[in-house]
């Protein structure tokens, strides 16, 4: 028996010293598992990126006002906060795996029945269980991504939401130039009632990832989480640190192996809001300020109005066609997709906060450039385009999304999935989607009321101003959560609290 044990650790040993294959083989199946979760951001991504086009018909099918229009695609954002408040429990009840097919599930819905909407009030309606979806969406794709993900890669892997976000924008600013040429009623219904072939895909792909292991822990599952740790770890003994490290998160002994345990109440989420809310630890309370310090200001630095108006804006700008403003619209898109790409290669060798630093600097100074473009078109009184502003605007429009996806973006996603502890997790990461949702619904709500009240160009200096505060905000509060375990962040927080404060603790040091 002992010979037999011998010769199996032996043959363990010889395995991980010669087979080059193991560690690739590793990450490739978390890359599966982040792949398939991520894909629910494109539920997202696409009722963005289609409506920004499609209210264009929508207001002339259905003679709808600006004020009706701008509720119509802002209100999403805060049917979304449904979602978000009943995710965290949700993924902390069925597990991660199948709140993300719920949200597949409740979207497709939505989108069915946006298809079909008659009037104004059943399109409301309609988008109403769309929010719902997305907000689901919005927060357990990156919830889930984190916890599968190995330390040395899940900062690549937790962006791959955001990716999804910005090809689901491409692929609903392409839907809207394919189907403008089609008769006012029925062009609209199918650029919206198509956003439901992806949560289909969803749905099936599901069936394939297996669950989160922080959430088998916390249910007892120790067997079944080992198995997991097993495949999306680099190695055998990180799978085993990253089991040792869950399980005293969740409350279980080191030295307990049973495969499957009984867990106590705190485990599952038990007075995680007096936790969060009402008695945090300083650096509970660290990690709650940045994380929805860190959401507010990527939305409120205007994003969805750059991104849902676009073609409003190229028409202030002094595009006059839809089919240019709508082609113009479709290069935003790719500049986002493409730069979010780029940013999925250097989140884990540059680290997120210097990324975040330069990120938030290029929005500062392409935001205020479009500002100063747009104001000079909008005071020109010659009724002559001013070709240096006009381009200028096109190229500045470009050069904020492209800032902003390759890191405001993803990093956004991924620096509030990781910094709570597992106890906190679910239900902190759904605040900061709460934030996220209502910032982006004040401004998309009110974008077109703002710009006839300061101008556009006024809109984006206040949106420039409020980048800055965001820029000073990331460099006072954010410390780096390059490299460490989603275990350690506590600890980290609480190091870069005492850093701060005293400047003589020397123990962690931080990215600049």
């Amino acid at each position: 028996m002992a010979e037999g044990k011998a010769a199996d650790a032996a043959a363990q040993k010889s395995l991980e010293d010669f087979d080059p294959q193991k560690k690739p083989k590793r990450n490739k199946f978390a890359f599966a598992c982040a792949i398939l979760a991520s894909m629910t951001s494109i539920l997202l991504g696409y009722d963005i990126g289609v409506m920004s086009g499609a209210v264009i018909y929508i207001k002339r099918d259905l003679k709808l006002s600006d004020v009706q229009i701008e509720i119509l695609i802002g209100i999403i954002n805060l049917y979304s906060l449904i979602g978000s408040c009943l995710a965290g429990r949700t993924s902390d009840w069925i597990g991660r795996r199948y709140t993300i097919v719920l949200a597949g599930a409740i979207f497709f819905t939505g989108a069915i029945l946006m298809g079909f909407s008659p009037n104004y009030a059943f399109l409301m309606f309609a988008r109403f269980i769309a929010g719902i979806g997305i907000g689901y969406a919005l927060m357990i794709a990156p919830v889930y991504t984190a916890e599968v993900s190995p330390a040395s890669s899940r900062g690549f892997l937790t962006s791959f939401p955001e990716v999804f976000i910005n090809g689901g924008i491409l692929l609903g600013y392409i839907s809207n130039y394919g189907f403008s040429k089609l008769p006012l009623h029925l062009g609209w219904r199918l650029m919206l009632g198509i956003g439901a072939v992806p949560s289909v895909i969803l749905a099936v792909g599901v069936l394939a990832m297996p669950e989160s292991p922080r959430w088998l822990v916390m249910k007892g599952r120790l067997g079944d989480a080992t198995k997991v740790l097993n495949k999306t770890s680099d190695s055998n003994h990180e799978a085993q640190l990253r089991l040792a490290d869950i399980k005293a998160a969740a409350g279980i002994p080191e030295a307990c192996n049973d495969d499957v345990v009984r867990v106590t109440k705190q485990s599952h989420g038990d007075g995680v809001w007096k936790q969060l809310i009402l008695y945090p630890t300083p650096a509970v309370r660290h990690i709650l300020i940045a994380a929805l310090g860190i959401h507010f200001f990527q939305q409120a630095s205007g994003i969805d109005a750059v991104v849902l108006y676009s073609p409003t804006i190229f028409a202030k700008a002094g595009i006059q066609s839809e089919t240019d403003q709508l082609l113009a619209t479709v290069a935003v898109g790719f500049a986002k997709t493409i730069f979010i790409l780029v940013a999925t290669f250097l989140l884990d060798r540059v680290g997120r906060r210097p990324l975040l630093l330069t990120s938030v600097g290029g929005m500062v100074f392409s935001l205020l450039t479009l500002a100063v473009s747009l104001t000079v078109i909008d005071h020109d009184h010659s009724h002559a385009k001013i070709t240096w502003a006009v381009g200028l605007s096109i190229a500045t429009v470009l050069s904020y999304v492209a800032t902003f996806s390759v890191g405001a973006g993803p990093i956004t996603w991924v620096y509030s999935s990781e910094i709570f502890p597992l106890r906190l997790r679910a239900q902190g990461a759904a605040m900061g989607v709460v934030v996220n949702r209502v910032t982006s619904g004040v401004i998309s709500m009110t974008f077109l009321s703002l710009s006839k009240g300061i101008t556009i160009g006024g809109a984006f200096f206040l949106f420039g101003g409020i980048a800055t505060c965001g820029w000073i905000f990331f460099y006072t509060m954010l410390p780096e959560t390059h490299g460490k375990t989603l275990e350690e962040m506590e600890g980290s927080f609480g190091q870069f609290e005492a850093k701060s404060n005293t400047n003589d603790n020397g123990e962690i040091q931080l990215a600049n």
